[in-house]
């Protein structure tokens, strides 16, 4: 994350995008940066970690049930469902050929920012509801 802030970063990120600053700040001051080795497991599907991670560097392969899934970039984000339903891990993350570098919240810390700030829960809201979509289109 070299050239960008992760503030101006993560503001670009549709579940974060339109939140204030103050609130941003916040989600930022209760979560940590992660660095993944290439080929590590980021998350493992049924695994019971839950927490909401945001690619700031690098790539990663998905795979449902063993099914690859379309690839993660900068700004693209995982865990957002087990964040929400507390349920085990719906994919497995693997880190890509250079590595990963993710924005990590634990549901710890993203739940009181939930109830707190209604802006906050209407963007995860909507996040959910485009991935829904996308998957009913097949």
């Amino acid at each position: 994350m070299s050239h960008e802030s992760l503030p101006s970063f993560l503001a670009k990120v549709d579940l974060f995008a339109g939140l204030s600053k103050e609130t941003l700040s916040d989600l930022i001051s209760r979560g940590s940066t992660l660095s993944i080795n290439p080929g590590a497991h980021a998350t493992e599907q049924g695994s019971d970690d839950a927490g909401l991670q945001v690619v700031l560097e690098g790539s990663a392969e998905v795979s449902v049930n063993g099914v690859d899934r379309a690839p993660l970039g900068p700004g693209d984000y995982f865990g957002e469902i087990s964040l929400v339903d507390g349920k085990p891990r719906s994919a497995t993350v693997v880190a890509g050929p250079d590595g990963l570098t993710t924005f990590a919240l634990s549901s710890l810390a993203f739940a009181p920012v939930v109830r707190e700030n209604a802006d906050v829960a209407e963007a995860l809201l909507k996040a959910l509801a485009a991935r829904v979509r996308l998957l009913e289109q097949g």
